[in-house]
């Protein structure tokens, strides 16, 4: 493994190199990311604070609001600060450390999609199985699971970025640190590496989506037995599913899945999955969901109260 190189710095390109942009860049992902804060972390706290949400497919949609708040915080920070920045660094070390965590959190993501998608399989395709199969023992296991198969992808990320011979250029034409703009930069030949990027990073993606979307398809399929009411109410949680799955894997099969070479919008499709899709999942998720509603219209007006008696 190659740990020695002439590179103790990367500098960082952003999203654009203009002081009008930059400012403009700056105050619109500061508004996505504490919008991300809030929306991810309500449900958080809605989960954890409401009884009659203790379901195992609210199990998940805590961790899947855990993951994605802390997916966008370990790129959206240092964005936004770099865009005040005449001249945006990362170290080494932080660029390893960011590959890390970026790939960790949104590995994870991926597997709790699964996991929901199995939930709500379960739930619709086995009801009378339901509480036995998707025990909260069961559910523990499947997560704790989850969070081991992230840390051995991003681990497997680390190992290939250590494994690239850095001694001259280092510009990263990017807003944050990432195998591929890495690539770019190695003074080596990276067949090798991109081969097992592609496979790794790739494949996860690729066989995760279809996985899913086939999952979907059954449980759509199962839907013709159940009554009119049960159809609508399964129909809508699926809906809600299939919609973050696009959203998420559309970019991120669009990235890892092909040969090393850059396009002018690899950038702006990265914000999507990095900002956009952490964003809009809260949305997706308490709009086309009544429970959700309800109990956060109950934690918030009990809030109310507490702040009136005071």
């Amino acid at each position: 493994m190659q740990l020695n190189n002439n590179v103790t710095e990367f500098i960082l390109i952003g999203l654009t190199q203009d002081p009008f942009w930059k400012k403009i860049v700056f105050l619109t992902f500061l508004l996505f990311y504490l919008g991300t804060l809030w929306g991810n972390l309500l449900i958080i706290t809605t989960i954890k604070t409401t009884r009659a949400l203790e379901s195992p497919m609210y199990f998940f949609l805590f961790y899947l609001s855990l993951s994605d708040t802390c997916f966008s915080t370990s790129i959206a920070p240092r964005m936004i600060v770099d865009a005040l920045l005449k001249k945006a660094t990362i170290s080494f070390t932080e660029c390893i450390i960011q590959v890390f965590t970026f790939h960790f959190f949104g590995c994870l993501e991926i597997f709790i999609l699964i996991l929901m998608a199995i939930d709500r399989y379960v739930a619709i395709c086995k009801p009378l199985h339901y509480m036995t199969i998707m025990s909260p023992r069961i559910c523990g296991v499947l997560v704790a699971v989850a969070w081991v198969g992230s840390c051995v992808h991003s681990l497997a990320q680390i190992f290939l970025a250590l494994s690239l011979p850095f001694c001259g250029p280092n510009v990263i034409d990017h807003y944050f640190c990432d195998l591929q703009p890495l690539l770019k930069l190695a003074c080596s030949d990276t067949y090798v590496i991109n081969l097992l990027l592609v496979s790794n990073s790739g494949a996860i993606c690729t066989v995760s989506f279809v996985m899913l979307m086939f999952s979907y398809v059954f449980i759509l399929r199962s839907l013709r037995n159940h009554s009119a009411e049960g159809r609508k109410k399964a129909l809508s949680t699926c809906i809600s599913h299939i919609i973050v799955v696009i959203l998420f894997f559309g970019p991120c099969i669009f990235i890892y899945t092909r040969p090393a070479i850059t396009f002018p919008m690899d950038k702006m499709i990265a914000v999507f999955y990095t900002l956009g899709t952490p964003l809009l999942n809260p949305v997706i998720y308490t709009l086309r969901n009544a429970e959700v509603k309800h109990a956060m219209r109950k934690l918030w007006s009990k809030k109310l109260i507490s702040d009136d008696k005071r």
